[in-house]
């Protein structure tokens, strides 16, 4: 048994707003329509902090939601247990949504679910393509958020990178580059560093090692639902001739991707072009199963990983985290698809670039 909790716009801080929590709506009665029911249960981070339009619904980063959402024909939902209500209903309900309440120790599932006028709605397994193609298109004050917790990323990078030395080790380092995440509002989902002895791991969590003449670091950071991914490298020396041109046919096969990446364009298609793109710069037929690729990006890390069998269409307004790898060299940033072409929203002025394929990308930092 559900028991409604009362609040007031005036107490809220989420950051959706109205109108685009009202196209959200749409796109998710559509999906309705086209199955032929009332009623849709959303349980996932991914589908709820999208359609609530950045609203955090989460406490511990490794575990599941603290509410769930019904959206029928009636309106949309909230159920949280009764020790999270307070907070949700203060700082994360937007205008518009109902707030029910369970008992910490209740089954939030089956008590959103019971609001159903035939307690059995949709779930987000039955229909996960149509809800990844409701969340493709980002709305514009969506691409605004976006933008700046990557421009945030970016800068969280060169600060950290700049400031470090041979003798900084992997743990340090990430955990400098967690307090500036932290502080600027955003959750590091990923954090990842290899030295100069561990360039061989593509995802390195990190140690106690010092990170030597080189090092790679990643941040996934999550603010507003949204998830910004990066890459960097840096290096205490000029690098060897085989290093400079790793990083050089790299650069070339995201490129290749980046062409690729059209509206209209299937992710299956693309995936054949990053499988040819490895073996067209020199990194082998294989590189391709060595890691994954990367794909559309947004309120996952990735929304989803591009494979062959994934056959989404691109659109507009789609953004996307690419990140080919081969042999101690990987390239990542988070981009937008817009009507002018990739925009790269991972950017930070001071960080070295060159162009590659009329596009200024990044270089390894060498302080």
């Amino acid at each position: 048994m559900t028991t409604p909790t009362q609040t007031t716009s005036a107490s809220l801080t989420a950051p959706g707003n109205v109108a685009d929590r009202a196209v959200k709506r749409r796109r998710v009665l559509d999906i309705l329509d086209a199955a032929g029911r009332d009623s849709l249960l959303l349980t996932s981070n991914t589908a709820l902090t999208w359609y609530l339009d950045g609203s955090r619904v989460h406490i511990s980063l490794a575990g599941d939601p603290i509410a769930a959402l019904l959206v029928d024909r009636s309106g949309d939902h909230l159920v949280t247990f009764n020790n999270e209500a307070g907070r949700i209903a203060a700082e994360e309900l937007p205008e518009g949504v109902s707030l029910d309440t369970v008992p910490w120790h209740g089954q939030l599932h089956a008590a959103a679910a019971g609001l159903a006028v035939d307690g059995d709605p949709l779930v987000e397994a039955a229909v996960a393509t149509e809800l990844r193609a409701a969340r493709q298109q980002l709305l514009p004050a969506e691409a605004a958020r976006y933008a700046s917790l990557s421009a945030d990323a970016a800068t969280a990078m060169t600060d950290v990178l700049t400031a470090a030395t041979p003798e900084t080790t992997e743990f340090q380092l990430v955990s400098e580059l967690a307090a500036r995440i932290v502080s600027g509002g955003a959750e590091p989902l990923v954090l990842l560093c290899n030295g100069a002895g561990r360039s061989d791991f593509r995802h390195p969590l990190a140690t106690h090692s010092p990170l030597g003449r080189r090092a790679m670091a990643v941040v996934c950071a999550r603010r507003n639902g949204l998830v910004a991914n990066v890459t960097r490298w840096v290096a205490f020396d000029a690098g060897t001739a085989q290093e400079l041109d790793a990083e050089a046919r790299i650069a070339a096969v995201e490129a290749d991707i980046f062409r690729a990446t059209l509206p209209g364009a299937r992710l299956d298609e693309v995936f054949t072009e990053i499988k040819a793109a490895y073996a067209r710069h020199g990194f082998g037929d294989d590189q391709w199963t060595l890691h994954h690729q990367g794909g559309p990006a947004g309120y996952a890390g990735r929304d989803p990983r591009v494979t062959a069998e994934v056959t989404d269409t691109i659109v507009l307004n789609q953004p996307f985290t690419w990140n080919p790898s081969g042999p101690g060299v990987k390239i990542e940033d988070t981009v937008l698809l817009t009507d002018s072409g990739l925009r790269i929203l991972t950017v930070d002025e001071r960080w070295p670039t060159t162009e590659v394929d009329g596009r200024r990308r990044p270089l390894t930092l060498r302080p």
